[in-house]
């Protein structure tokens, strides 16, 4: 779905290069190396999931993989722009991009030391629509295939942007209106989280599967918490999407695409784009943390140029969490086959986010072959504002 010129011509975003893309494969970014194990361990780390599979060496050769394996959120981090490329095609003068939300479809082809992914991305649509956060807003759509280097299916994801016009973001404030200063956390209440924490890492540290039969609709998965979410670990997130890291992958087009939006500037505002030509000698100039429009990230005062209150996370790390929360549950002998995550609000800098998920539904026979267990999850704040809602379908054995 998208909308006519004189629809967008009416909404203050000028779309004049967003409509003819739709539907087109685009370029991108593409990792010159395959996925070590430092990037594994780096990412679970990021990602504040210690599943000892993924990191600990000696638990991880004693399991039936026989040695490190990647989560299957790693899939985005091995890809360009958190994989959100295919979903901001065409420049939008004065914009500016959060996550929306992704969906996910797993085929059991598991990421190991040594491997590498490529992408085939697509700009799928986009529609406009007005919202209290900043008026005229485009959801975008784009869709990525991730083959391994066997050309091997390993994920397809669908991801959506949503764009705007950060002044108009800004003017209205709407997160300077509903969030209060940087909640200061006492011993015991840090104490309660870091128990809530312990808690869920024990509940399946060894990685036994549920059984499809012994599980009933109703039931309740073990509560977690990630935070207090801070600039520390914000940065920590960041580094851990590989593409971060100065001189890790090459610009890359389709064949037989005229025009294939590689690495087009998509209209960033003042002091957010990034320097393509001087990076090739200075690389901290599209360096995220510095430059470019992920500086909001851990930047309170950037932050507030683009409509938020202040440093907050990122969306594609929410997603990673709900793959990482459903994965654990999972155990060894089960897998996430889909998930759709709608993505309802940041974590602000200073909250935490809690996990509660419940089964919702049981499926013997299924388009994939096995059994799948349909789980509803909602990732909240402190205070209970809803930052995520997600669905899934997980494997689990008979």
């Amino acid at each position: 779905m998208s909308t006519n010129q004189s629809e967008s011509g009416s909404t203050g975003l000028d779309l004049s290069d967003v409509e003819h893309r739709v539907g087109q494969p685009i370029g991108g970014g593409q990792l010159w190396d395959p996925c070590s194990t430092s990037d594994i361990r780096r990412w679970v780390m990021a990602m504040d999931y210690p599943n000892p599979l993924h990191w600990d060496e000696e638990f991880a050769c004693g399991s039936r993989f026989g040695g490190l394996v990647a989560p299957q959120s790693i899939a985005v981090a091995l890809d360009y722009g958190h994989g959100a490329a295919p979903a901001c095609v065409g420049r939008i003068p004065g914009s500016h991009l959060i996550f929306g939300g992704e969906e996910w479809w797993f085929y059991g082809t598991p990421v190991r030391p040594g491997d590498k992914l490529f992408q085939e991305r697509r700009f799928h649509d986009y529609k406009v629509t007005e919202t209290k956060f900043a008026g005229p807003t485009m959801f975008s759509r784009g869709d990525t295939v991730h083959t391994n280097q066997h050309g091997a299916l390993v994920a397809r994801e669908r991801s959506t942007a949503i764009r705007y016009l950060y002044e108009e973001a800004r003017r209205r404030g709407m997160y300077d209106d509903q969030l209060g200063p940087i909640k200061s956390w006492t011993r015991a209440e840090l104490d309660e989280v870091a128990k809530v924490r312990h808690e869920w890492l024990m509940s399946n540290r060894v990685g036994v599967s549920p059984r499809f039969e012994e599980v009933e609709v109703g039931d309740r998965l073990p509560r977690r918490v990630i935070g207090p979410h801070s600039i520390a670990t914000f940065t920590t997130e960041y580094r851990a999407f590989l593409f971060n890291i100065w001189g890790t992958f090459q610009w890359v087009a389709p064949d037989g695409v005229d025009d294939p939006w590689v690495y087009q500037d998509p209209g960033w505002g003042e002091d957010f784009a990034f320097d393509e030509e001087g990076a090739k000698i200075d690389p901290r100039k599209r360096d995220g943390l510095y430059v470019g429009p992920s500086r909001g990230h851990i930047d309170a005062e950037r932050a507030g140029e683009v409509g938020m209150a202040r440093a907050y996370g990122y969306g594609a790390t929410m997603g990673a969490w709900c793959t990482d929360y459903l994965a654990y549950w999972a155990g060894l002998d089960g897998m996430v086959r889909h998930s759709k995550a709608d993505f309802r609000g940041p974590a602000f800098e200073g909250d935490v986010t809690y996990f509660d998920a419940e089964v919702s539904g049981k499926d013997r026979d299924t388009a994939w072959g096995v059994p799948l267990v349909q789980v509803k999850l909602r990732l909240t704040n402190q205070e209970g504002a809803v930052l995520v809602t997600c669905t899934a379908e997980v494997e689990l054995p008979l």
